[in-house]
């Protein structure tokens, strides 16, 4: 194929699905380091790839937007121009703005990979149907489609991090747990969320890690911001655990699980967002499942250390379901029965 001028990624969310992407960009990159390579992606998550090398452009989509946000998007598509247009998502929000883009080239997923496969009719093209069942090896397939010279490769995920940045992030850890040596970071989960770690847990795992000795870190963002405070009730910030809460910069969010990862740290956390950027930025992941898979959405590569995923040993036949309410009376048992005890195993190594 000859190399296109302008290439346009379509990755519009979640937090946990444009950290899986970060491969294309590389991909890409390397394939074609002469190309202009723009990235469109809701306004949330922009940040994260802005500071990408080879990202020349961020195209915001704006989902609540309306029909005028829709008109402004599919304006700045055709300013770009592309000439390739990689759907990394395969939805039909993404294959609109694919569509809407003009290229001349439209490429994505296999059908059989596409969660809404009526939108791979706006494809030129496609990758081989991968068959795979976690998000990174579907967009390794179409990496090594899109961008045939990297294919034999290893997949590059990282958030590719500068100098300056690693060094923010070591001097924000640094002011929050002075002299930390093998911090453990959790990462709260918001308890309206099927996939969450009741507040009891958290608690429990707080107060036994500081017994353990381990400074921790913990973290909410603002949907976890009940939480974060009743947990401060109970557990008030000391030296040696700090609290890092609110809408939080994804690069140096990024940036602090790097440094925290070369203080053999590690992260414990729901299926989340924050749990893949984490293992992206090479933190060590204890990640608690019930209702999803790490096969599925858990720490990539799969099942591979230092890596952890961790399942009650009691959790119910219908874990996991991948449902996003809990069909049982009683709840999510599948995340309630993980206790604390059964975490901690998974820090001794750190």
């Amino acid at each position: 194929m000859r190399e296109p001028a302008r290439i346009l990624i379509v990755r519009l969310s979640h937090l946990g699905d444009v950290v899986c992407s970060l491969g294309i960009l590389h991909a890409l990159h390397a394939a074609y380091p002469r190309a202009e390579i723009a990235w469109a992606v809701q306004s949330e998550f922009a940040e994260l790839v802005e500071g990408m090398p080879g990202c020349a452009r961020v195209i915001r989509f704006d989902r609540r937007g309306g029909l005028a946000g829709l008109l402004r998007t599919r304006r700045e598509l055709r300013a770009f121009a592309p000439e390739l247009a990689v759907d990394a998502q395969g939805n039909l929000k993404s294959a609109l703005l694919a569509f809407l883009s003009g290229a001349r080239r439209r490429t994505g997923f296999a059908r059989g990979d596409w969660r809404e496969k009526l939108g791979a009719v706006v494809l030129h093209d496609s990758a081989p149907y991968s068959g795979a069942a976690h998000a990174v090896d579907r967009l390794r397939a179409l990496a090594a489609h899109v961008a045939p010279a990297t294919a034999s490769d290893p997949l590059r995920t990282d958030p590719a991090l500068t100098p300056e940045e690693l060094r923010a992030g070591t001097e924000h850890l640094h002011t929050l747990l002075p002299g930390a040596e093998h911090p453990v970071l959790c990462h709260l989960s918001d308890p309206g969320d099927v996939r969450g770690w009741p507040l009891e847990r958290w608690l429990a795992l707080g107060r036994a890690a500081r017994a353990a000795g381990r400074p921790v870190l913990i973290l909410a963002g603002p949907a976890e911001q009940a939480i974060d405070r009743a947990l401060r009730e109970r557990l008030p910030a000391a030296p040696g655990l700090a609290y890092w809460s609110g809408a939080k910069p994804l690069r140096l969010m990024a940036s602090i699980f790097a440094a925290a990862a070369g203080n053999g740290g590690r992260l414990v956390a729901c299926d989340s967002g924050p749990m893949h950027l984490a293992w992206a930025s090479g933190l060590a992941v204890t990640v608690l499942e019930g209702p999803t898979s790490a096969l599925r959405t858990g720490p990539w590569p799969v099942g591979c250390a230092p890596h952890v995923e961790l399942r009650s040993a009691t959790q119910p036949p219908c874990a996991p379901c991948f449902a996003r309410r809990c069909s049982l009376p009683e709840g999510p048992v599948c995340m309630g029965e993980i206790t604390a005890d059964d975490v901690l195993p998974t820090l001794a190594g750190d």
